[in-house]
């Protein structure tokens, strides 16, 4: 995995502030009520929630580290996967109902939600890592040190132009701001599921 350069990617929805920080991390405030979400179970569409993107062609696999300090409700940090506002995939750690929850919402046309919880990550470093190969696109996470976990694997057509990289947003709230440490692109993942 090579790392890439916070300078490296386009903002999809600018946030608050950007600031990077004199040891390399890059702390994003996303602002208040920023979202991704559309239509099913709460009616509406929400696309305002800043993402630092870079290509993401078949065959490659991207990683980002953040520090998991936040406990607001739906407060979220992790990876953005952009087709187009109508076909998209985010995933990370989201608070729910009180405690880290790993997980993904898939979009196209109508997002979805899939969460675990896993509240012994709590104010540790995360990486989530996307991996598209052929027409899916693998999603894993762990904590500093731990095994990874897979998330997701969902449908991401070979033919489709994707971009990926570090998002964040606090639906119900203002003031949050996520600390990212390290954003690395490489060659997707060989397997699906570890060898024996």
């Amino acid at each position: 995995m090579r790392d890439i350069d916070w300078s490296s990617g386009s903002w999809h929805r600018r946030p608050v502030q950007a600031i990077e920080e004199a040891d390399g991390g890059l702390r994003v405030e996303p602002g208040p009520g920023s979202d991704l979400w559309r239509h099913t179970g709460y009616g509406f569409v929400h696309d305002d929630a800043p993402a630092l993107l870079v290509d993401l062609p078949v065959g490659s696999a991207m990683e980002v580290d953040f520090r998991l300090d936040y406990a607001e409700q739906f407060d979220q940090a992790g990876v953005l996967v952009w087709v187009d506002d109508r076909n998209w995939v985010k995933a990370g750690v989201e608070v729910s109902d009180g405690q880290p929850q790993v997980g993904a919402v898939v979009t196209r046309e109508f997002s979805d939600w899939s969460v675990a919880p896993v509240p012994q990550w709590a104010g540790r470093e995360v990486t989530v890592r996307v991996s598209r190969a052929g027409d899916a696109l693998t999603v894993r996470a762990r904590p500093a040190g731990g095994e990874w976990q897979l998330v997701r694997l969902a449908p991401l057509p070979a033919d489709a132009p994707a971009a990926a990289g570090p998002y964040c947003c606090s639906p119900t709230r203002g003031a949050l701001t996520v600390r990212f440490s390290g954003w690395r692109q490489g060659p997707a993942d060989t397997t699906l599921h570890p060898q024996e």
